[in-house]
């Protein structure tokens, strides 16, 4: 069910800072365009290199979101100013452009009303000399600058529905927008325009012209839905986005073009189509007296970006916000914490943008922003996967071309531990040499497994190069996704370097089937009988990878999978967790306000022998991810449930997770003590 869990943007502040925009009118009468001619150059440069790796440099919205003493004197956001953001364009110049950091991205709070066409002015009292004095200044340093705006018409543009827009003959602010003058984005803050009229993208482009009059190199459009933790037609800002693609390239100045904030991933294509970018998540800052901390809201990404793994490449990549590592305890993280900070962002292949005060960075900040071997796994552009979620002891990797592996250990526990990684898990035989790429320190070779102390929110970034290695890589997460009485269904990861040109897939030590993708369903097993898959791939001259490691997979009984339903009066709802409707939902209804003291029991689950099963969980998750702790016989685990960010709470979703059951009766708890945990529909198993 719907419950605020996570801050979102600074509603307060950017909601003074729209309104105060909005309250000075379109009647002034100078024109926004500096130098309209130099809006439109060469239409190739476009798009050539545009985003081909994720972007690196420097943001405002931590410094200006942020309560720590002295940073905004006279309110939110005040600390926004020309002045302030040249100061950090000339470290950003001094100390990290040689690392490859070169964008300087001023966030909401620079307009200061709009002129007689409806298209933004900057605050002439805190940018005096206007955003192309800054762009230029910027652009002098050989740096990119980059500007803000929420989706949709500010009421401040519409002005009565009277504004002309700029360029046409007959259309004005009225012409773009709902008769009835409905409302969108992640406030609410702005009319929804209307594209079904034509003056509607002329208008757009309009305003794309005048970013590009005045240099702009980057545009984040914030508030987009579905996303935005909204959703609805009112909130669907898909033709807002695809509008604006079109306008800045009409331009024919290369702008990189990111939207914002938790875009639903059911719209994944679209986001793809039509920008550089999408953030995955809520704001990371905490609105407190710090930029951040590490429960509100750095930790959640290593879920929340899940999901969005296998949508990023060049072009477009995951952002999963600003990167607060560098001000130490401004921060309001350990070094610790803000190792694994960047950690996560590097091999996520996320932009990288601080968000600190760059006149203000410590020794290990900059130690960490500027190490140029992370930097490089970040630049790679190929995004790592975590091994599983089942604890706080995580392992990610990415595999490279080359052969050689990224692999990242966490400790996202609040204790020291110690983590392993698994050579099998990751389809390495023999020994590794492994390489720390914080330290910059061969650690030697390594058989079987690596395994690293950690510090509570600790991590390790290392290099892991297979010795002797040849032919097709080892297929990796060879996983269930289903199963029937006679059936189970498989999924694993395509492998890079040597290709595959097919798979064999393998059951109970003899050739299952054959083929080319990598997912199979092996059929003609035997019910209730457990049984044993490796996949094995092989190359375009016939050699063949060592086999997968073992998944083990009891099938059902005759006739099954058989569905639980969570509303069922045979299990146990305690705590606050109660029974809700659910139109999407199986039977229309579910289990909600699960956590905390509310937990689902499924009492009486049948198995017909001992063995691992696959349990596939239906879901309702608005938000933009949950965790579930698993009680299986009194055996826990964490489960992750990716959420579609767009507030729906009516829509089911499912996740397919392997469960060990006792022969006979079984019972398997959801809840979490500590946290919020999706809507349950129904178990099947």
């Amino acid at each position: 069910m719907q419950r605020t869990r996570r801050t979102t943007r600074l509603g307060g502040v950017l909601v003074t800072l729209l309104c105060a925009a909005a309250a000075l009118t379109a009647a002034a009468p100078q024109s926004a365009v500096a130098n309209p001619a130099s809006a439109h150059a060469s239409t190739s440069a476009a798009s050539a290199g545009l985003a081909d790796k994720p972007y690196l440099g420097w943001s405002s919205w931590s410094l200006e979101s942020t309560n720590y003493p002295g940073v905004n004197p006279t309110g939110g956001a005040s600390w926004l100013t020309e002045a302030h953001v040249l100061q950090q364009a000339d470290v950003l110049a001094a100390k990290l452009k040689s690392h490859g950091y070169e964008y300087v991205n001023i966030d909401a709070g620079w307009a200061g009303g709009f002129d007689a066409y409806g298209r933004p002015l900057a605050n002439t009292k805190t940018f005096p000399d206007g955003l192309k004095y800054v762009a230029d200044y910027v652009h002098n340093k050989g740096l990119k600058l980059g500007t803000y705006l929420a989706v949709g018409l500010d009421p401040g543009a519409y002005n009565n529905g009277d504004t002309p827009v700029y360029g046409t003959t007959g259309c004005h602010t009225r012409d773009i927008v709902y008769s009835d003058l409905r409302k969108t984005n992640g406030w609410d803050s702005a009319y929804k325009i209307d594209y079904s009229s034509a003056c509607a993208q002329a208008y757009v482009n309009s305003v794309a012209d005048v970013l590009a009059g005045w240099g702009v190199d980057f545009l984040k459009l914030d508030g987009v839905g579905p996303g935005s933790f909204q959703g609805g037609a009112n909130h669907d800002n898909t033709q807002d986005v695809a509008a604006w693609s079109t306008a800045l390239k009409q331009t024919g100045r290369p702008i990189q073009f990111v939207i914002s904030w938790s875009l639903s991933h059911t719209k994944a294509g679209v986001w793809k189509q039509n920008s550089n970018g999408w953030r995955v998540d809520t704001d990371v800052e905490c609105y407190c007296d710090t930029l951040v901390t590490w429960n509100n809201s750095v930790k959640v990404r290593w879920n929340d970006v899940v999901q969005w793994i296998p949508d990023a490449g060049p072009g477009h990549w995951n952002n999963l916000d600003s990167l607060d590592v560098g001000n130490g305890v401004m921060d309001g993280l350990t070094q610790a914490e803000r190792q694994s900070y960047m950690t996560l962002w590097a091999i996520e292949s996320a932009p990288l943008y601080a968000g600190d005060d760059l006149t203000k960075l410590d020794d290990y900040g900059l130690s960490l922003l500027s190490n140029d071997e992370v930097l490089a796994v970040d630049q790679a552009g190929n995004p790592a996967k975590p091994v599983n979620q089942n604890s706080d002891q995580q392992v990610w990797f990415s595999r490279n071309s080359d052969g050689s592996y990224v692999v990242a250990l966490f400790n996202q526990s609040g204790s020291p531990t110690t983590v392993t990684a698994d050579w099998s898990d990751l389809g390495i035989t023999g020994a590794a040499g492994v390489r720390d790429l914080w330290s910059h320190t061969e650690l030697g070779n390594s058989t079987g497994s690596f395994s690293a102390d950690l510090p509570a929110h600790g991590s390790r970034l290392l290099r892991i190069t297979p010795r002797g290695s040849s032919g097709p890589a080892t297929p990796v997460l060879v996983r269930g996704t289903g199963s029937t009485a006679s059936s189970v269904s498989l999924a694993w990861d395509a492998v890079n370097g040597a290709p595959a040109a097919a798979y064999e897939v393998r059951a109970d030590g003899g050739k299952a089937t054959r083929v080319r993708t990598p997912s199979a369903t092996v059929t003609g097993l035997t019910s209730a009988t457990s049984h044993r898959f490796t996949v094995v791939a092989v190359g375009a001259d016939g050699r063949k990878s060592a086999a997968s490691k073992t998944l083990t997979v009891t099938t059902p009984a005759s006739g099954g999978p058989t569905a639980y339903e969570a509303e069922a009066s045979a299990n146990t709802v305690a705590g606050g967790a109660s029974v809700a409707d659910c139109s999407g939902c199986s039977g229309g209804k579910k289990i909600g306000n699960l956590g905390g003291t509310g937990t689902l029991t499924f009492n009486n689950v049948t198995a017909p022998q001992a063995g691992t099963y696959l349990m596939n969980v239906a879901y309702v998750d608005g938000d933009s991810s949950r965790t579930a702790v698993v009680t299986v016989n009194g055996t826990a685990f964490k489960l992750p449930f990716a959420g579609t960010n767009d507030n729906d709470w009516g829509s089911a979703q499912t996740v397919t997770v392997p469960v060990t059951l006792h022969a006979g009766a079984n019972t398997v708890e959801f809840g979490n003590p500590t946290d919020y945990v999706s809507d349950i529909d129904k178990i099947t198993l």
